[in-house]
Protein backbone atom coordinates (compact mmCIF):
# COMPACT_ATOMS: atom_id res chain seq x y z
CA UNK A 1 0.00 0.00 0.00
CA UNK A 2 1.40 3.32 -1.05
CA UNK A 3 0.13 6.86 -1.38
CA UNK A 4 -0.61 7.69 -5.01
CA UNK A 5 -0.06 11.01 -6.80
CA UNK A 6 -3.88 11.28 -7.01
CA UNK A 7 -4.12 10.93 -3.24
CA UNK A 8 -1.49 13.58 -2.68
CA UNK A 9 -3.23 15.97 -5.08
CA UNK A 10 -6.58 15.35 -3.41
CA UNK A 11 -5.13 16.34 -0.02
CA UNK A 12 -3.30 19.38 -1.36
CA UNK A 13 -6.31 20.61 -3.32
CA UNK A 14 -8.63 20.48 -0.32
CA UNK A 15 -6.18 21.74 2.26
CA UNK A 16 -4.88 24.57 0.04
CA UNK A 17 -1.48 26.16 0.52
CA UNK A 18 -1.38 28.94 3.09
CA UNK A 19 2.00 30.41 4.02
CA UNK A 20 0.63 32.48 6.91
CA UNK A 21 -1.00 30.85 9.93
CA UNK A 22 -4.80 30.95 9.91
CA UNK A 23 -7.63 29.66 12.06
CA UNK A 24 -9.23 26.66 10.38
CA UNK A 25 -13.00 26.02 10.74
CA UNK A 26 -12.17 23.92 13.80
CA UNK A 27 -10.54 27.02 15.32
CA UNK A 28 -7.02 25.56 15.33
CA UNK A 29 -4.02 27.54 14.07
CA UNK A 30 -2.97 25.98 10.78
CA UNK A 31 -0.28 26.60 8.14
CA UNK A 32 0.99 25.12 4.88
CA UNK A 33 -1.29 22.34 3.64
CA UNK A 34 -3.53 22.12 6.68
CA UNK A 35 -0.72 21.46 9.16
CA UNK A 36 -1.30 22.21 12.84
CA UNK A 37 2.20 21.35 14.03
CA UNK A 38 5.80 21.44 12.85
CA UNK A 39 8.34 18.61 12.52
CA UNK A 40 9.67 19.37 16.01
CA UNK A 41 6.16 18.90 17.46
CA UNK A 42 5.52 22.58 18.17
CA UNK A 43 2.00 23.79 17.48
CA UNK A 44 1.37 26.38 14.78
CA UNK A 45 0.67 29.77 16.34
CA UNK A 46 -0.91 33.03 15.30
CA UNK A 47 1.58 35.10 13.30
CA UNK A 48 3.64 32.13 12.01
CA UNK A 49 4.89 32.41 8.42
CA UNK A 50 6.69 29.78 6.31
CA UNK A 51 8.11 29.64 2.78
CA UNK A 52 6.65 27.50 0.00
CA UNK A 53 9.62 25.13 0.29
CA UNK A 54 9.09 24.80 4.05
CA UNK A 55 5.39 24.12 3.43
CA UNK A 56 6.22 21.36 0.91
CA UNK A 57 8.76 19.77 3.26
CA UNK A 58 6.32 19.95 6.17
CA UNK A 59 3.57 18.40 4.04
CA UNK A 60 5.85 15.53 2.97
CA UNK A 61 6.76 14.86 6.59
CA UNK A 62 3.20 15.01 7.93
CA UNK A 63 1.54 13.08 5.11
CA UNK A 64 4.11 10.29 5.50
CA UNK A 65 3.36 10.18 9.24
CA UNK A 66 -0.34 9.78 8.45
CA UNK A 67 0.38 7.10 5.83
CA UNK A 68 2.43 5.13 8.37
CA UNK A 69 -0.26 5.43 11.04
CA UNK A 70 -3.08 4.47 8.65
CA UNK A 71 -1.06 1.46 7.46
CA UNK A 72 -0.69 0.28 11.07
CA UNK A 73 -4.47 0.41 11.60
CA UNK A 74 -5.40 -1.51 8.44
CA UNK A 75 -5.78 -5.28 8.85
CA UNK A 76 -6.89 -6.16 5.31
CA UNK A 77 -5.30 -5.83 1.86
CA UNK A 78 -6.15 -2.62 0.00
CA UNK A 79 -5.44 -1.10 -3.37
CA UNK A 80 -3.18 1.95 -3.48
CA UNK A 81 -6.23 4.08 -4.31
CA UNK A 82 -8.16 2.80 -1.28
CA UNK A 83 -5.16 3.46 0.92
CA UNK A 84 -4.70 6.95 -0.54
CA UNK A 85 -8.36 7.82 0.09
CA UNK A 86 -7.96 6.71 3.71
CA UNK A 87 -4.79 8.78 4.17
CA UNK A 88 -6.61 11.85 2.80
CA UNK A 89 -9.56 11.15 5.11
CA UNK A 90 -7.41 10.71 8.22
CA UNK A 91 -5.26 13.73 7.30
CA UNK A 92 -8.46 15.77 7.51
CA UNK A 93 -10.21 14.26 10.56
CA UNK A 94 -7.14 13.18 12.53
CA UNK A 95 -5.74 9.73 13.21
CA UNK A 96 -7.59 9.45 16.54
CA UNK A 97 -10.99 9.94 14.91
CA UNK A 98 -10.05 7.57 12.10
CA UNK A 99 -8.87 4.87 14.51
CA UNK A 100 -12.26 4.92 16.28
CA UNK A 101 -14.39 5.26 13.14
CA UNK A 102 -17.08 2.90 11.92
CA UNK A 103 -15.39 3.20 8.52
CA UNK A 104 -12.25 1.51 9.88
CA UNK A 105 -14.27 -1.13 11.75
CA UNK A 106 -16.21 -2.06 8.59
CA UNK A 107 -13.03 -2.05 6.53
CA UNK A 108 -11.16 -4.34 8.91
CA UNK A 109 -14.22 -6.62 9.05
CA UNK A 110 -13.73 -7.12 5.31
CA UNK A 111 -16.70 -5.05 4.13
CA UNK A 112 -15.05 -2.62 1.71
CA UNK A 113 -18.34 -1.50 0.18
CA UNK A 114 -19.92 -0.52 3.50
CA UNK A 115 -16.64 1.07 4.61
CA UNK A 116 -16.45 3.19 1.45
CA UNK A 117 -19.99 4.46 1.98
CA UNK A 118 -18.96 5.78 5.42
CA UNK A 119 -17.01 8.70 3.90
CA UNK A 120 -20.22 10.62 3.24
CA UNK A 121 -21.11 10.63 6.96
CA UNK A 122 -18.09 12.84 7.78
CA UNK A 123 -19.31 16.17 6.40
CA UNK A 124 -20.18 18.00 9.63
CA UNK A 125 -18.38 20.60 11.70
CA UNK A 126 -20.15 21.72 14.87
CA UNK A 127 -23.37 20.12 13.64
CA UNK A 128 -23.39 21.91 10.29
CA UNK A 129 -22.78 20.39 6.87
CA UNK A 130 -19.80 22.06 5.21
CA UNK A 131 -19.94 22.10 1.39
CA UNK A 132 -16.14 21.74 1.21
CA UNK A 133 -16.32 18.54 3.27
CA UNK A 134 -19.14 17.19 1.09
CA UNK A 135 -16.98 17.72 -2.01
CA UNK A 136 -13.88 16.22 -0.37
CA UNK A 137 -15.74 13.13 0.89
CA UNK A 138 -17.24 12.51 -2.57
CA UNK A 139 -13.75 12.65 -4.06
CA UNK A 140 -12.31 10.38 -1.35
CA UNK A 141 -15.14 7.90 -1.89
CA UNK A 142 -14.60 7.98 -5.65
CA UNK A 143 -10.87 7.35 -5.20
CA UNK A 144 -11.60 4.55 -2.72
CA UNK A 145 -13.86 2.78 -5.21
CA UNK A 146 -11.58 3.31 -8.24
CA UNK A 147 -9.07 0.76 -9.37
CA UNK A 148 -5.34 1.13 -9.68
CA UNK A 149 -4.50 0.32 -13.30
CA UNK A 150 -2.60 -2.90 -13.85
CA UNK A 151 0.98 -2.51 -14.99
CA UNK A 152 1.25 -4.27 -18.32
CA UNK A 153 4.72 -5.16 -19.56
CA UNK A 154 5.90 -3.40 -22.73
CA UNK A 155 6.27 -6.67 -24.53
CA UNK A 156 4.00 -9.65 -24.04
CA UNK A 157 4.99 -13.18 -25.09
CA UNK A 158 3.44 -14.45 -28.34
Amino acid sequence: MKLTPEGIELIKEHESLRLRAYLCPGEVWTIGYGNTYYRDGKQVRKGDVISRQEAEELFDYVVNEFATEVKELIQVPLTDNQFSALVSFSYNIGIGAFSNSTLLKKLNAGNNYAAGKEFRRWVYDKGEVLPGLVKRRKEEEALFFSYTPLKVPDCLPD
